[in-house]
């Protein structure tokens, strides 16, 4: 299974037809991106869309949907996010064949949406390891793929307030094991974004875009 994965920085060059030349089964978004460029990628290559929210991306909480409705408050609303995504934040969800356990946001440095505080994510984290856990206790399944906004703590992040990564992703790759770890939030600016391995977890910045394949 082939996946084009994209955070944080739109490409021109796929915002086009152009980017039928790469083909993918699976759009996922690790954030801060565009609603309207995550929906065009997956309707231009007829795939499925998974992504979580930056913390530059509009708040999606509080909405509900049931097919094509979505409703706010107990009312009809029109759903701010991609057209046919899957919002994954706090949620494990099945999509294109992977299983995702999804934490978008970052570390709270202002008072914009989509940020949390190290507490505030932890409890999160612990409450989506339960529900993994729940998931996989019903049919067997376990996490492929941990699909978070920001990096966890040293682990690719930055010194400056609003880039350091999450303390709690360590203790949540520790209990969901995945194979991959993918976000975006941290700009290479040119240097080099090597893979980094934390227990058995891959974790990669993805910030641009990636083609990449899941066996």
């Amino acid at each position: 299974m082939k996946a084009l994965v994209v955070a944080d920085e739109v490409e021109e060059r796929l915002w086009t037809s152009a980017v039928r030349n790469h083909p993918a089964d699976l759009v996922i978004g690790a954030g801060d991106l565009p609603y309207d460029y995550l929906e065009f990628l997956a309707g231009a290559l007829d795939v499925p869309c998974v992504f979580v929210p930056g913390n530059h991306d509009p708040d999606l909480s509080g909405y509900t949907r049931y097919g094509g409705l979505s409703m706010k408050d107990g009312f009809p609303a029109v759903w701010p996010g991609p057209a046919g995504g899957v919002n994954a934040d706090g949620r494990i969800v099945d999509v294109g064949g992977l299983r995702f356990a999804g934490l978008g946001g970052s570390v709270r440095y202002n008072d914009g949406p989509n940020q949390w505080t190290q507490r505030q994510q932890a409890r999160r984290a612990r409450r989506l390891v339960r529900r993994a856990r729940f998931r996989r206790w019903r049919d067997g399944r376990d996490v492929d793929v941990l699909l978070t906004h920001a990096p966890p703590r040293h682990c690719g992040d930055r010194e400056d307030p609003p880039h350091r990564g999450f303390d709690c992703l360590h203790r949540t790759i520790e209990l969901l094991r995945p194979k991959w770890l993918l976000h975006g939030h941290i700009h290479p600016h040119g240097e080099p974004v090597p893979d980094r391995v934390v227990g058995g977890t891959t974790v990669r910045n993805v910030v641009g875009h990636r083609i990449m394949e899941f066996v």
